[in-house]
Order: structure tokens, then sequence, then C-alpha cells
């Protein structure tokens, strides 16, 4: 295997008028910055302290702590890894990267997938939990995650190996000066992995390069100018099923080879109570799948692109009163190697208007999405916040939420040019006191979600099956997901911090006169807790860690006749200082060995051990 050490990645971005990634600064609220205890919103901020603790460059690491959340994955690393928050699908939680949409418009589904998205190299992950399409638009059904490159000051670079030869190499450049800053950043991850199959032998590989970067440059006082920028190439091999019975997941040598790349460009004035942004983003990606034993050729390809014109801002209309807004127009297109190229284009305009006083935060805002295929959609929601002393605080929010047709469920062989958004309505209440990083952190939410027009494969009914013998894409369904997040963090003492956090959650298909009526939706498990222990020894600088998760029990399939056994993971962490510049740092994941499965018939990994270094000048 190539050992690659480093690499640097080149893509510039500059943002304005800040880019300081304070863990107490959240963007997903209002698509503006914001202080996480101003929203009513349930939110959970990873600052880049907690992101260097956790160590791992698999994004569902990181993910896995916080509450609300369940994740699956296909096999080894670089496997398709959904995000499910609050028993929404993964197709209906929005991924940003540096504010850029990255689903993949050109799949079935539309969602975004975490198995190609490194934590390596990231500053700052936001997850905000319940609907909130009035200020994101489609997809934020379940909610909304947002990652930010990491700021520099200087030169960085980190390495680490371990189990199934697995290789993570990461560094980057910056400049932080009062006028401009910038930070590109690049990386390279490989691994030989395991079989993807659960009674496989065949290891299924990845490996990817990457770049990325964001900076700012500000003009003259109040006017400033935003890049982002990122690129991706990833092989990743997977395995197939037997044509024979009985139609398991089997070996076979099936590679995809993946090329992402985005790139955002916006011009920004903050002047006298008056913020306001207009900006293009652009997100492309393309796929090609193979099979050796049919050829060199490819038998699957689909090409997706999303390009967006976006203006977002606010202004203080008077003490503590202001408005915030924004409007966009969205052109999408894909092709695959059966489909021809087809487009969708949508226009939307939000507002929220907000009110805060000393103790009080109170917002509420409406949005109207026009969209090609459909028609108009009109969004509403409402969050508050209210200081009852002490550092505790009531909070609590309303929001919908919609998610388009995917073009391949419109216009495919499969599709349906009639068919209407899925949507959505939330709501959730909670007390808190205090945020995930501070010394003290106590919180109890509850929540529902009751969704609706849920789009679905099903079997052909009268006179669509003369075009759609197999099929088609239909709004079949409804669904209602419920349930209570308890969190409970503390420093303990200057040297140790304890954090835990608790779902539980009921999700159902609630469709009437449907065949699984009653019947949990897939994958998402009842209960789910996690526990993680820092402690910083007395030892040079010492630092030891420890993770465990457990996962209760859930069905793999709609009908809820498969399986997925509650299981139990932990991680054991340390890291120590060499020199005021250098960290050591190493990891031992699943130190239990635990069998296990996210999706049936899908290997998990097995006890990994991984061992790196980290730099910073």
């Amino acid at each position: 295997m190539r050992k690659y050490l480093f690499l640097i990645g080149c893509s510039l971005t500059v943002s304005a008028p800040t880019m300081a990634q304070n863990p107490a600064i959240t963007v997903v609220a209002s698509g503006l910055e914001v202080p996480v205890e101003s929203s009513g919103q349930s939110i959970s901020v990873i600052g880049a302290e907690e992101l260097d603790r956790v160590q791992s460059p698999d994004l569902a690491s990181v993910l896995q702590p916080l509450p609300g959340v369940s994740l699956a994955r296909n096999g080894s690393l670089g496997g398709f890894t959904g995000l499910f928050v609050r028993g929404a699908s993964s197709q209906q939680v929005l991924v940003m990267v540096d504010g850029i949409r990255v689903a993949d418009v050109a799949s079935p589904g539309g969602g975004s997938d975490l198995g190609a998205l490194s934590a390596s190299g990231l500053g700052k992950v936001e997850l905000l939990r319940g609907s909130n399409s009035v200020v994101w638009g489609s997809d934020a059904i379940g909610g909304v995650l947002a990652v930010t490159t990491r700021s520099l000051d200087g030169p960085q670079a980190s390495v680490e190996y371990g189990t199934n030869e697995s290789l993570d190499a990461q560094a980057g450049f910056g400049i932080q000066e009062d006028s401009y800053e910038f930070a590109v950043s690049g990386g390279y991850s490989e691994t030989d992995g395991f079989s993807s199959a659960a009674g496989g032998t065949e290891a299924d590989g990845f490996r990817q390069w990457r770049g990325q970067g964001r900076g700012r440059i500000e003009l003259v006082p109040g006017i400033g100018i935003n890049l982002a920028g990122r690129y991706a190439e990833s092989r990743l091999e997977f395995d197939g099923y037997s044509f024979a019975p009985p139609y398991d997941l089997i070996d076979t040598p099936e590679y995809s080879n993946i090329t992402e790349w985005s790139g955002r460009a916006g011009l920004e004035y903050a002047r006298d109570g008056l913020r306001i942004e207009a900006a293009y983003a652009l997100h492309d990606l393309r796929r090609a799948n193979f099979n050796p034993d049919f050829g060199s050729d490819p038998g699957f390809v689909a090409k997706g692109r999303d390009e967006r014109a976006e203006l977002k801002g606010s202004y203080a209309l008077s003490t503590g009163l202001s408005l915030t807004f924004g409007a966009d127009h969205a052109r999408e297109r894909f092709s695959t190697r059966y489909d021809a190229r087809k487009k969708a284009n949508s226009t939307s305009a939000h507002a929220l208007l907000g009110w805060g006083g000393s103790s009080f935060n109170l917002a509420a805002g409406a949005r109207i999405d026009d969209h090609s295929g459909f028609g108009s959609e009109w969004t509403f929601g409402a969050n508050g916040s209210y200081e009852i002393g002490r550092g505790w605080r009531l909070r609590a929010s309303y929001g919908e939420g919609f998610k388009a047709p995917t073009l391949y469920q419109l216009y495919s062989d499969y599709g349906d040019a009639s068919l209407a958004p899925e949507s959505s309505k939330s709501y959730d209440i909670g007390i808190e006191q205090g945020d995930r990083n501070g010394p003290l952190h106590l919180a109890l939410t509850l929540f529902r979600r009751d969704s609706r027009n849920l789009i679905d494969f099903a079997s052909c009914t009268g006179a669509q099956c003369t075009t759609r013998p197999y099929g088609l894409y239909q709004n079949v369904g409804k669904a209602r997901a419920q349930g209570v997040e308890i969190e409970l963090g503390a420093r303990v003492s200057e040297n140790l911090r304890a954090q835990a956090a608790y779902t539980w959650m009921k999700a159902k298909d609630r469709t009437p006169g449907g065949f699984n009526r009653g019947n949990d939706l897939a994958r998402r498990p009842r209960h789910a807790v996690n526990f993680s222990l820092d402690w910083e020894t007395p030892l040079a600088g010492l630092a030891l860690g420890a993770d465990l998760r457990m996962v209760g029990k859930s069905f793999d399939d709609a009908g809820n006749f498969t399986r997925l056994n509650s299981y139990a993971t932990g991680t054991l962490r340390a890291s120590m200082p060499v020199t005021e510049n250098i960290e050591l740092f190493g990891r031992i994941e699943n130190v239990t060995d635990a069998q296990y499965q996210t999706v049936a018939g899908y290997n998990t990994a097995g006890r990994s051990a991984f061992v790196g270094a980290r730099a910073r000048f």
C-alpha cells in the first residue's frame, strides 16, 4: 500500500468579516451567526477542541455522541453512511460544507453520503435537530448538519495509521490578519477495509484525495469577499447481490469512482445595523460504477449538479427587534447511463422577525418556494427561549419542513412528474442549563414530528402499468417520530470532564390503510445512550479518554421482518504532547470486538487500533 504522509490541497475561501470558530456561535438556526443560547431550537455544536479529542477522521464517530442521532453504514469505511436525526430518513437531513449544500442530486433519494466526508481538517460541526425549511428550504425535514473547515494560522499537519492498513494524512496552511485571512488544506485517506458482505472474505478498500479551503478579504471597512471551495476524488470497493438463490450480499469485485467538487463566492456588506450577502454556490458530483466481471466499461454512470444564487441578510429595526431575510434561485440537473439529462428550477424567499431582550428571545417567519416540478410550497416556523434564572432557560420551537421530489423520482423511468413534496411539522420543548461546551450542561427536550406525502417506490396500479410495469415513485406515506433527549455534561474537576446523552424515540409508520401501518420505521432504534470521560493526568500532559455507545434493537425493513440486534461499543483514547508543537495520540475502537450490524447483511468494524501524530506551528 502506498504511504502518503503529506498533501497540500488547494481551494481558497474568503469569508467576511471573521472566520472565528466559537463553539457558542451557530449558523444553522437562522443562516447567520447567532449565539446558541439565543435560539429556541435544539442545536449541538462541536468545536475544534472536541474534534481533536475524538481523533477519528470518520465523521460518523464525531456525530455518534449527539442526542437524537443514529447512523447506518454499508460495510467498511467509505461505504454509504446515512445520518438519521430524530427518526427522519437520511435523505431528509440537509448537509452543508462551508455553507455549500452537498447532496447527491443524481441519486434516487437525493441525500448526502457521510461516508465520503472526512472529519480531518474540520474546525466546527453544528447539528440542528427538527424541521427548519423556513430558513433552509428543501431537505431540512429532520434537521441541518453544517460542517466548517478549520481556521489556521501557520502550518499544521497530522497523520495516523492503524488496523486494516488504514492511513489518514492531513496538512494545511493559513494566515490570519485583521483585513484578510485564508486557510488551505488537503489530505489523503486509504484503507484495505474488510468485506462489506457479512458472509464475505474479500476486503473492500477505500481511498480518497481531497482539498479544501476558505478565507476572507475585507476590501474596505464593512465590505468583504467570501470564497469557499472543496474537491474530493474517491475510489470505493463494495459488494453486490447474487443473481441466484438465496440472493444474498456476496463478495464481488465491484467498485465506484466518485469525483466531487464545490465552490461558493460571495460579496458581503455589514454596516449601520444592516448585513447582507449575495453569493453563488455550486456542487457537482459524478459517480461511475464498475464490475470487472462484466468488462472494463462502467455499468452505471450518474452526474448531478446543483447551482444556486443566494441572498441573505439581517437588519436591526430597533433596540432588540431585527429582521432576517433571504432569497435564492436554484438549478438542479442530473443524468445517468439510462436517463437523459433532466433539470428543475426553484425560487424562494423567506423572512423572520426576531425580538430579543435581557432574558427573552423570540423569532417567527415564513418561506415561499416555487418549484418548476410541483408549484409553490409555503412553510412557517417560530421559536423562543426564556431565561428563568441561575443559568436555566426554557426553549420551544415549531418548525415546518419539506423535501422536493428528486429529479430521479420525477423524471427517471420510474418517475412521476406529478409528485408532491414531502412535508413535516415538528415541535419541541425543553429546559437547559449552559451548553455542551461549557463547565456545566443539563438539558431535557421533548420532541415530535409528523410527516406526510412521503415518497416511496410502489407497485403500479391501473393505467400506469402500461408505461410503468415494474412500479413507480408515489406519495404514499405518513409517519410520526416522537421522544425525549437528555444531556448531561460537567467539568467535574479542573482536569476531568464527563458527558452523557440518552435518546428514547418511537418512529412509526402511520400510512392510512398501509401494509406497514403501526410498524417501526427501518433502522430507527428506540434507545441510544452515549457516555464519554476525558481526564488530563498530571503526567506530562498525558490525556486519557473513553467513550461508550449503547444502541437498542431496531428493524432493517419497513415490514419489520428483519431485526437488528442491540449492541454496545467502546473506545479508549490517549494523547500526549511531545513538544510545544507536536502531539502523539492513539485509540482503540470497539475494544470488546462486538459483532453487530447497522444494515442487515453488512459487516461492521471489529476491534481496531490507531496511532498518530499532530503538529502545529
